[in-house]
């Protein structure tokens, strides 16, 4: 484990032990963080929820990262031990639980980002897949969902977000074959958006997530191109224009689209408010 992965003096731990939580330059870092492998369970789904709810209602808070403890394993899924040994209803609740969780990060009006700094697999991919934008390590890492293997389907979001960001015939063949696959091929199909060296990879993935915080640019913006996206994905064009519109006007009436406007003119850079 490097410096960048070493837990620092202003982050905290989440009440269960296995979330840690740090803000810094506009940008909050959620780390999940459980030996070896930081698989999820209930607990840390709970941990994670209240890092999403803290940076949400922080003001300072432009951006949310999302990686993982260590050098090696972003996210290996749910805890297999767990599931194994819970009856059918408990698990299903667990899901209910895991997707509640997802959905509130896929939803917060903040750019959030999966900053992949490991082996990337079954419901450790559905997690990063609730992230609006995803960079990874470049290195000996997989990525995959391989929960056929295991009888089940991707139950955390897998199915609907995959198919959403890839074509359904793609995204059907890579969950049904549970391929496992490297990053170059998680770029190339769309799932990681940018491959970052492993030299001082969480430092280039803060310097990723400042690069869309205030002054340079609009959080009220980026927040807004958020909502109209994720929201408006899920209506009929003619209703999503309308929201487009509605969020427009918002920032209009902002001053963040005077100041733009205004350097615009001026042929100066915008500084937008903090």
């Amino acid at each position: 484990m490097n410096d960048s992965q070493q837990p620092s003096s202003d982050e905290q731990r989440m009440p269960r032990g296995l979330v840690r939580y740090r803000t810094r330059n506009g940008v909050a870092t959620i780390t999940l963080d459980n030996a070896p492998a930081n698989a999820y369970s209930h607990d840390m789904m709970r941990d994670l929820d209240e890092a999403v709810l803290a940076a949400r209602f922080d003001p300072e808070v432009h951006v949310i990262v999302l990686t993982g403890a260590g050098e090696k394993i972003f996210c290996a899924g749910a805890d297999i031990r767990m599931l194994e040994r819970a009856d059918p209803t408990w698990k299903y609740y667990f899901c209910l639980h895991a997707n509640e969780t997802l959905s509130r990060l896929e939803q917060t009006p903040k750019l959030v980002i999966a900053a992949i700094n490991g082996t990337c697999v079954g419901g450790g991919l559905e997690v990063a897949l609730a992230a609006d934008l995803r960079v990874a390590k470049k290195g000996p890492f997989k990525f995959g969902l391989p929960e056929v293997a295991l009888g089940v389907l991707p139950g955390t979001g897998g199915t609907q977000r995959l198919g959403r960001v890839l074509s359904k015939s793609k995204a059907i063949r890579l969950m049904a074959s549970g391929e496992l696959f490297d990053v170059d091929r998680a770029v190339a199909l769309g799932i990681v958006d940018e491959a970052f060296d492993a030299e001082n990879f969480a430092a280039q993935a803060q310097a990723f997530a400042e690069s869309f915080c205030p002054p340079g640019k609009s959080a009220s913006a980026v927040g807004r191109i958020k909502r109209a996206v994720q929201t408006g994905a899920e209506l009929p064009l003619e209703y999503g224009l309308a929201f487009e519109r509605e969020l427009q006007a918002e920032l209009f009436n902002g001053p963040d689209a005077r100041e733009g406007l205004a350097a615009y003119v001026e042929k100066r850079k915008p500084q937008f408010g903090r």
